[in-house]
């Protein structure tokens, strides 16, 4: 909430989707581990909830965005390895074309208001 008293969140949870699949292009990984690296991107508002990332990689892997397998681990139990697939990637770059296209209208937004305060 702002402090204003408004909700002038944007939805994170849009968000979401592009941002598992750029990390998973950067390098494959698991569940615990994407949640940690979204946390230290500091891009959404608030804590990401663990049984968000997993329900959307759950999808993603349905729709064939991502792959995953089990890998052993040398201590604790195996964990899946999730890795974005080629559709995935096509996916990432839509989305990188749509957030450019929204950018540019939050800048001109922006810009628009910023001249009406100096009026």
């Amino acid at each position: 909430m702002c402090k204003n008293g408004c909700s002038c969140n944007l939805p994170a949870d849009r968000l979401l989707q592009p941002l598992l699949l750029f990390l998973l292009k950067l390098q494959p990984s698991h569940g615990y581990e994407l949640i940690q690296r979204l946390a230290r991107l500091d891009l959404l508002e608030g804590e990401t909830d663990p049984t968000t990332v997993y329900r959307n990689l759950r999808r993603m892997e349905q729709e064939e965005l991502v792959s995953s397998s089990w890998e052993a681990a040398e201590t604790g139990p195996a964990r899946r390895q999730y890795a974005i697939t080629t559709r995935g990637e096509e996916l990432l770059h839509a989305w990188m074309a749509a957030i450019r296209r929204q950018k540019e209208k939050l800048d001109r937004f922006i810009g628009l208001y910023e001249q009406s305060l100096s009026r």
